[in-house]
């Protein structure tokens, strides 16, 4: 059986952790950012982590990661 093709797309935008989480940057930083409050900037600054029943479609795009 041939490997399987890491998703391109996925693997830019997520990474997965020590424990098998699923991280993401989160959207909404890029311009725009006078009308946001400080506590939501701050907010957005952090990693993302998916809920379980998404990352399992995302881990399996992932085989290697």
């Amino acid at each position: 059986m041939p490997k399987m093709k890491t998703h391109s797309g996925t693997k830019k935008r997520f990474k997965i952790t020590g424990t098998g989480k699923v991280s993401y940057k989160k959207s909404g930083r890029g311009h725009l950012l006078v009308t946001k409050n400080s506590k939501r900037r701050r907010a957005l600054r952090k990693k993302g982590i998916l809920p379980l029943c998404v990352a399992s479609h995302v881990t399996k795009v992932l085989p290697y990661a």
